[in-house]
């Protein structure tokens, strides 16, 4: 198919990727020059752009499709953007700027936006391709999903991650019989400390999920079906349906093969400009100062300084900020901020309230505080993360921490 000859009188950006991150940055541009381009977007999926953080809720039952759309379809056609969903770009000619959908459409563009996103990982054990072991990353595996409540019974989730205890907590609430499997000894150990860890698998046993720590899927089993897993210590338990939520990769793949400068992601500067000055990225897909990136907050920033530059008004940075995590999993508030883990030299200030269903640990370094857990109540949480990124000293208040903001000002 020929190239689509552009209008004489605009430059053309193309945006590869349909997600949260692309469309967040086209949302950038357009605050602050909504003519400046004639704007192409290529998708995977055959929707609009929606918000990947509520397909949860969308598997459990609490939302629907509408509720979840971010920009639907008509969006894009007020804004002057075409939009060809579902369909992937497969190949990027950067010497004549051309970018190859699959579906044979070529465009050229003057600027050029990866957002590509993620892939989860699927580990390579023996049955990892058969009908029913899934992913969770998109619309299609919720509806998966669903017809697999509708059908079967059995459902292990591998992964005991965030993903992994909301994918979980959808099937039961859709009937199913579900256990999480999880290689390590403690749930979302990257947020939560062992403790707080054991008090939310308490919590979720209690609504009927079953747990498997320490265990290390072997095999799934199965001719034309998954029917079971089996571990590597020769256990096995029924399977009709396997989630695979162990962590994702950056979806490098259509950047490597441009010849686009990659390590773990692709690399890019503190305008998310990579090393083409054409072409620019943002989100899971990049590496900025050796870090990649998983949450919305840092991605919302590198819409904002992405979209600036590509507006032309490029005197913004993309700076790394500290995160927080709060999360609610199944019902169950969470927060954890900075270094939970604490190390040499480091206290820990702890508070327990079994009855309330509350746990608080926060790690001292000498008058600071590094690091904060909240289990139950966390409404303080924002206060904690203050004190850790302004390094305040506190001292004066150390004995009245645990007890909250409200608390500390009535001592001061």
């Amino acid at each position: 198919m020929n190239a689509r000859p552009l209008p004489a009188n605009k430059p053309s950006l193309v945006v590869i990727g349909n997600g949260m991150a692309g469309m967040r940055t086209v949302e950038e541009l357009l605050k602050l020059a909504p003519e400046l381009y004639d704007i192409t977007v290529f998708g995977a999926e055959p929707h609009g752009n929606y918000n990947r953080i509520l397909l949860s809720p969308l598997l459990a039952g609490d939302k629907n499709m509408d509720d979840i759309m971010l920009n639907p379809r008509e969006w894009y056609g007020q804004n002057g953007i075409t939009l060809h969903a579902g369909d992937p770009v497969v190949s990027i000619d950067r010497h004549r700027r051309l970018v190859c959908s699959r579906a044979g459409v070529d465009i050229r563009y003057d600027r050029l936006l990866l957002a590509t996103g993620s892939k989860p990982f699927i580990i390579p054990v023996p049955g990892h391709q058969l009908p029913g072991v899934i992913a969770f990353r998109d619309i299609q595996d919720v509806e998966t999903m669903l017809a697999a409540a509708r059908n079967y019974r059995h459902a292990v989730v591998i992964g005991g991650g965030l993903l992994g205890l909301e994918a979980a907590n959808g099937l039961l609430r859709q009937g199913m019989d579900v256990t999480v499997v999880h290689v390590m000894d403690s749930l979302m150990e990257r947020q939560l400390d062992k403790s707080a860890a054991v008090l939310l698998k308490k919590a979720l046993e209690q609504k009927g999920l079953r747990f498997l720590l320490n265990a290390q899927t072997a095999e799934i089993i199965g001719d034309t079906q998954v029917t079971a897993v089996r571990f590597k210590d020769g256990n096995e338990i029924p399977a009709d349906l396997v989630v695979m939520t162990a962590g994702v990769r950056p979806n490098i793949g259509l950047a490597q093969q441009a010849g686009l400068h990659c390590e773990r992601a692709i690399v890019v500067d503190d305008t998310l400009q990579t090393y083409d000055p054409r072409i620019y990225a943002v989100g899971e897909c990049v590496q900025h100062r050796m870090a990649t990136f998983g949450l919305v907050a840092p991605i919302w920033d590198q819409a904002r300084v992405c979209g600036a530059h590509l507006a032309g008004a490029g005197h913004r940075r993309y700076v790394q900020q500290a995160t927080a995590t709060k999360l609610k999993v199944t019902g169950v508030d969470l927060y954890s901020a900075g270094d939970f883990i604490g190390g040499v030299g480091s206290e820990d200030l702890v508070l327990r309230d079994p009855r309330r269903g509350v746990y608080k640990r926060l790690v001292i370094n000498g008058p600071h505080i590094i690091g904060a857990v909240l289990y139950g109540d966390v409404k303080d949480g924002p206060w904690y993360f203050e004190l850790i990124q302004n390094k305040t000293d506190i001292s004066a208040m150390r004995s009245q921490l645990l007890f909250g903001k409200a608390l500390c000002a009535e001592a001061a």
